[in-house]
């Protein structure tokens, strides 16, 4: 028979963001009952581990579970589940209110609160909140907040006893609640596979969990359509566009486990619905195993999408060209770049003659070829015809390296086409579409390489006939995170026409960085170490000795050498989240040496990471609300111990923007000191540190060591070992993605 302990966080001590294994340390309250009825001295700290999403330190809780001994760490409370309770003593609530769990109450408010109410805090703040605001610093307004707040986490207790009883975590309860409100039981019972669709970060092994625990039998048509949409989710979530309707039908089977004809009938049903879009065979005219012969299967959406980039690109190439006259143009090219003091080559000339003949073109080429000076002279060329150009890259860094480049207003793809968000639908909308295009007679977009089918695909829907659209990328650099690839298959498809610069400019060859990515590119170790050069490579054996390096070159070493900000302008890079030299340890361990904890410089803690005055931190998922997006990375400007507040300064084109997150939405950022090689992409920065280690061997791969480099503009330091480096190197393995975007190009221009 398990036993029943209980009492109030004092410290967390270990969070796994990933799983939510926490170890914290508990001190005990009031009778300790089980089977053995074994008592704790109140005086003496309890560690307690299990999995807890949303534990914060102050909580009071009930936790049911074993003593284990643990052979490291001795005696500990092993939970298998628990619930929050709310204290009865004025020190309790004290501590309670003031641990940041009721947003608008920190430490000082708490205290005061308790000071005037006493015993009776909580229940004044829940039926006469009007009172507070005798309370010294709350106004009405904060009044309100902490109100709603206090009703808000009751209601989540009540809600955590019923998930909890269905295996839900706390955390995930939690943000049920956020979504659903008073429904939330009503809508899980009447059918739990909505939460798959309609929470975040609640996939459909979690509602299907709920679901059986509820007695919902295996082969339910909710199920079954929950699952089909689930396997479909996760593939673009891994870049596909659609599954082979064979691989759908067996992945999904083999995930329900149940039969592969009730997977066939559902598949039918939702295509009879329009929640999917089934294909009929294939017949691309490449071997490339990107195009499955056989039925496809869409998310609606996504089906969408790509028969909607094919349609409206191609009609872009077909519009007539801005000059009759070939010679003309050659002729405006030379005085334009003369005028810019552009200097540029055959290939450049070819690729900005192109552009401008082109109703859609493509420029493509790695680093130091010239794509930045080909898009300034285009917008000299555009602007001198009295055309309206409008410039756009898909993340804000990107946007503003344009904008720097360029010397002309640069925006985000999002806020190109103005998105709106709804909190109360949770949909993403934009205010340029095709009912309301740009106004504009040419469009450059950048780092097009990163741009997905579904963001491809509403720009398309926003360019009026007649626009010019120029997209610049290295088709090289990693696919984007989202469903596509759309710059490989724009080019690879031949129906748009496309200038590849290979050509690397003078200024660019004095460069190790620019000449060593293109030798990786090309399948060449890069040259090391060279005197007074810009590309090194410090051999280390172990993640031990990885580790330590990568740490002293972002705290001592790179800053005394070459003159750098060791948080604004060094950047850590690594293929993996975990292991000893993965994301996450290198962001708790450079940290720790960049930004200790220290007298006056506040902060505030999420599960097991703490976040620091200071503190580069990166965005996660896409916030519409807020206007910040997934692999965002700002700097913490300001902590608000009292309301439980933090401002976070991001990049902006138009300058550093200020955001406001609340303990709510802390799971939404990461430190950001190291980010994985995927996150950078579209930034650049002054240096760049890459461990190199094979113990990431699943991730050494060379377009993502090409990538890695390419985001430096001043300093490449390499660090681990040589076969590391080599494997990385040799190894071309490109992941498939399906998609049948060249094949619908190709039938769209015949």
């Amino acid at each position: 028979m398990p036993e029943t302990i209980q009492g109030t966080v004092e410290r967390i001590t270990y969070h796994n963001a990933d799983n939510h294994y926490t170890v914290a340390r508990l001190v005990p309250s009031g009778p300790q009952r089980g089977s053995r009825r074994r008592a704790v001295p109140d005086h003496d700290l309890i560690t307690v581990v299990g999995y807890f999403p949303s534990l914060g330190v102050g909580e009071s809780i009930r936790l049911q579970g074993d003593w284990v001994v643990h052979p490291e760490y001795g005696r500990q409370f092993k939970a298998e589940a628990h619930e929050l309770i709310l204290p009865t003593t004025a020190a309790g609530i004290e501590k309670y209110l003031g641990s940041g769990t009721i947003r608008g109450v920190g430490p000082v408010t708490a205290r005061r609160l308790v000071a005037a109410f006493g015993v009776a805090t909580l229940d004044v703040i829940e039926t006469e909140p009007e009172r507070l605001t005798g309370v010294e610093g709350i106004g009405a307004v904060r009044a309100e907040v902490i109100a709603r707040s206090l009703a808000e986490h009751r209601d989540i207790r009540d809600i955590m006893i019923f998930l909890q009883s269905h295996g839900v975590t706390p955390g995930y309860a939690a943000r049920i609640h956020r979504h659903y409100g008073r429904d939330t039981v009503a809508v899980i019972r009447e059918n739990p596979y909505r939460l798959a669709d309609e929470v975040f970060g609640i996939g459909f092994r979690t509602a299907d969990r709920i679901a059986a625990s509820l007695g919902v039998e295996p082969a339910s048509p909710y199920r079954v359509r929950a699952g089909v949409r689930h396997v479909l989710g996760e593939a673009s979530g891994d870049g596909h566009v659609y599954l082979p309707r064979e691989v759908l039908v067996e992945q999904a089977a083999e995930v329900l486990a149940i039969s592969p004809d009730l997977v066939e009938g559902a598949l039918d049903g939702l295509a009879a619905e329009g929640e999917l879009a089934i294909e009929e065979g294939s017949r691309s005219p490449w071997p490339t195993g990107d195009e499955a012969p056989g039925p496809a299967v869409y998310l609606t959406h996504l089906y969408r999408a790509e028969t909607g980039v094919a349609g409206r690109l191609a009609a872009l190439v077909a519009e007539r060209p801005l000059y009759d006259d070939p010679g003309e143009l050659r002729a405006e090219i030379g005085r334009a770049a003369a005028e810019a003091g552009l200097e540029l080559g055959p290939e450049q000339e070819d690729a900005v003659e192109l552009a401008m003949v082109s109703g859609a073109a493509v420029i493509t080429g790695g680093p130091g070829t010239g794509k930045t000076t080909c898009v300034n002279c285009l917008i000299r060329l555009l602007e001198g015809r009295g055309l309206k150009t409008a410039l756009a890259a898909p993340t804000g860094r990107a946007a503003k390296r344009l904008a720097e480049a360029s010397g002309r207003p640069a925006r985000t793809i999002h806020r190109l086409l103005e998105y709106g968000y709804s909190p109360e639908t949770f949909a993403l909308s934009f205010g340029r579409d095709e009912d309301n295009p740009l106004e504009a007679d040419a469009i450059i977009i950048d780092e097009v390489s990163m741009v997905d089918l579904p963001l491809f695909h509403h720009l398309l829907l926003a360019v009026r006939p007649g626009t010019r659209l120029v997209l610049v990328g290295d088709v090289d650099q990693l696919p984007p995170v989202g469903p596509g690839n759309v710059l490989r298959d724009v080019i690879r498809s031949g129906a748009v026409p496309v200038a590849t610069l290979n050509e690397i400019f003078r200024q660019a060859r004095e460069s190790l960085i620019v000449l060593n990515a293109h030798r990786v590119n090309r399948g060449q170790m890069p040259l090391l170490n060279e005197k007074e050069g810009d590309f090194f490579f410090l051999p280390r054996e172990t993640p031990e000795a990885i580790l330590e390096e990568v740490i002293a070159l972002c705290s001592r070493r790179l800053p005394a050498r070459a003159n750098l900000d060791p948080v604004a302008d060094i950047q850590v890079l690594t293929p993996m989240r975990r292991t000893l030299i993965g994301v996450d340890n290198l962001n708790q361990e450079l940290q720790r040496v960049l930004n200790p904890a220290r007298p006056g410089r506040p902060e505030l803690s999420h599960g097991g990471t703490v976040f620091r005055l200071g503190d580069k931190v990166m965005q996660i998922r896409n916030n519409y609300e807020k206007g910040v997006f997934n692999g965002d990375i700002g700097q913490v400007e300001t902590v608000d111990l009292e309301a439980g507040e933090m401002g976070v300064a991001f990049p902006d084109p138009a300058g550093p923007r200020g955001v406001r997150y609340d303990r709510r939405d802390l799971d939404e950022l990461v430190l950001s000191y190291a980010v994985s090689v995927h996150k950078s992409q579209g930034s650049e920065y002054p240096a760049v540190v890459i461990p190199v280690s094979t113990h990431h061997y699943v991730m050494l791969q060379r377009n993502l060591l090409y990538t890695g480099i390419t985001r430096a503009r001043r300093l490449v330091v390499l660090v681990g070992t040589a076969k590391a480096l080599a494997i990385a190197v040799r190894n071309t393995r490109v992941d498939q993605r399906w998609s049948r975007l060249a094949t619908r190009l190709v039938a769209e221009v015949r």
